[in-house]
């Protein structure tokens, strides 16, 4: 089957200044591009007057279950323009998942990834993508290896290292799964287990991936007061351990941080980059963020296993000792409520009915609600009701900060879409891509279309080595995207985040209409990607 596309205003992905040309398209590739081409096809479209771009590529949502069971997946996504989304990140994952660990893990990962269905027993990265591959996909997915949840696999959510025999069993599973694909490695050493591993033990399971040459990808161990520690930690492990790096959602929090520290943040980056470290960075565009409730309780508070350390919340000394350690500082973590207040900590999801009605407040706000003078006795309560199944809203970042961010060129737009079952998500779920177009792009004019667009398209294509996709060039998939600049609209809000973004006139998955005019056709022609 032939396509035509006439007289679009083509952003190609390079960063190059658009220019006027018309496509062509043969089956699932772009064969022509072109002024004036003449062609018979089944199918022509008057692009006159569109921008005409690379399909946008999210290296950062945790969809992997959603990806897999979720009938609906593809709306949320294809509405924003996005035609490839990777999960795996932060070292969170639904697999590996063996009996011994699996409700425990299934229970960590479930306020980011969602709930995992009794039928999922996958134990081997190769098995999800070919469960992938096995299911009608409405656009490509891909993943990273999850370090944090291998690690839990192996051992659980302990403080204790890796023995030989299992650090020599976790470098296995890191190679057969990159043999069979994946992106690259996904760390999250702010979250159990991950947390407790030292400098040397992650040295050595990331150089496992050091012949492979793919990225990791890392939520580092701290972003507020130990932003600075942690970017040095990091840069200094995959220096050692020969892997790129890319470090995840690049930020500063906390109030008396903003301004200043992430410009120390970048000099430490861009230092390296200049020794020659392959370093790139991402970012989503709110000042908000979002995570599991459970990263909240100070380090010091943390037992084995999570429903031990639950246990001993609920009793009256436990409670007494997290008032005590919830307001003070810890070396190597960051204290999120002392950086932004209660004030700024929203709950966004629950599994209970009874707590529903705390949905969107603020910890203060749920506090008094429940009948709490402290919020912190309020946080140990709902933990204990929720089994940790709770996940947060942190408005802990400034506009400043993320402008700096945005305009490095070599930072990568994502979304860090979470996927928990929730009444008030982060609006960044349904609005990422399309808020750069209208607020970064249109109206505050912090990067120009062609800037926005390569870091949508170009620039995740190439660092995860996704082959011919995230430029518009002879020979690549025809994964595009059709709309007016000033119909993009992100209607997602904190106060109400399910809203779709609207104004695609066009989304094509591998030469196919995926989205006509924000209608969802019922066709699914994505496929999983596998690097090679």
């Amino acid at each position: 089957m032939k396509t035509l596309i006439k007289n679009g205003l083509l952003y190609d992905g390079s960063g190059t200044p658009p220019y006027i040309k018309d496509i062509l398209i043969e089956d699932d590739k772009i064969s022509a591009v072109s002024e004036g081409i003449e062609a018979s096809a089944e199918e022509i479209i008057d692009a006159a007057g569109l921008c005409v771009t690379p399909g946008f590529i999210d290296t950062h949502r945790h969809c992997d279950i959603d990806a897999l069971y979720n009938p609906e997946f593809g709306s949320i996504e294809l509405s924003q323009g996005l035609t490839t989304v990777i999960g795996g990140n932060c070292g969170l994952a639904p697999i590996p998942a063996p009996e011994t660990y699996r409700k425990e893990i299934f229970d960590f990962i479930e306020p980011c990834l969602g709930i995992a269905p009794k039928q999922m027993k996958i134990e081997k990265f190769p098995e999800y993508l070919k469960a992938l591959e096995e299911k009608p996909l409405p656009l490509q997915v891909g993943s990273y290896i999850g370090t944090g949840t291998l690690k839990a696999a192996i051992k659980g959510y302990g403080k204790s290292p890796f023995t030989k025999k299992e650090m020599n069993l976790a470098k296995t599973y890191i190679k057969e799964g990159l043999a069979a694909g994946a992106v690259g490695l996904s760390a999250g050493i702010m979250y159990q287990p991950e947390c407790y591993s030292s400098f040397e033990e992650m040295t050595e399971l990331f150089s496992a991936a050091a012949s492979y040459q793919r990225p990791l990808a890392c939520h580092i161990r701290g972003e507020g007061n130990n932003l600075l520690t942690s970017v040095k930690e990091i840069i200094e492990i995959a220096k050692i351990a020969e892997v790129p790096l890319n470090i995840s959602h690049f930020k500063v929090t906390g109030v008396k941080n903003w301004g200043t520290v992430i410009d120390r943040a970048i000099e430490l980056v861009e230092a390296a980059r200049q020794k020659g470290q392959d370093i790139t960075v991402d970012f989503y565009p709110y000042c908000g963020g979002s995570t599991t409730l459970l990263s909240l309780i100070p380090p010091t508070l943390m037992e084995e296993n999570l429903n031990k350390t639950l246990a001993k919340l609920e009793t009256a000394a436990g409670k007494e000792n997290f008032m005590k350690e919830i307001y003070k500082e810890h070396s190597g973590w960051d204290n999120m409520v002392t950086a932004i207040g209660w004030e700024r900590i929203l709950i966004s999801s629950v599994t209970k009915e009874s707590n529903r009605k705390f949905s969107g407040m603020n910890f203060k706000e749920g506090a008094a609600l429940a009948g709490y003078d402290e919020p912190g006795e309020f946080m140990c309560e709902l933990l204990a009701q929720e089994m940790g199944k709770v996940g947060i809203i942190v408005l802990s970042m400034s506009l400043e900060d993320v402008d700096k961010v945005a305009k490095l060129p070599y930072s990568m737009v994502i979304s860090d879409a979470l996927y928990g079952v929730s009444d008030c998500p982060h609006p960044r779920l349904y609005g990422a891509f399309p808020k750069v177009l209208r607020e970064f792009v249109r109206e505050r004019k912090v990067l120009t279309m062609e800037e926005a667009i390569k870091k949508m398209t170009l620039l995740p294509a190439d660092r995860l080595s996704i082959k011919d996709r995230g430029m518009i060039r002879k020979g690549y998939y025809a994964d595009l995207n059709l709309f007016q600049e000033e119909l993009i609209r992100d209607d997602a809000v904190y106060e109400a985040p399910k809203k779709f973004s609207t104004g695609f006139h066009t989304v094509m998955v591998n030469g196919k209409t995926a989205i006509s005019r924000d209608e969802r056709s019922s066709l699914n022609n994505g496929r999983v990607i596998r690097i090679k």
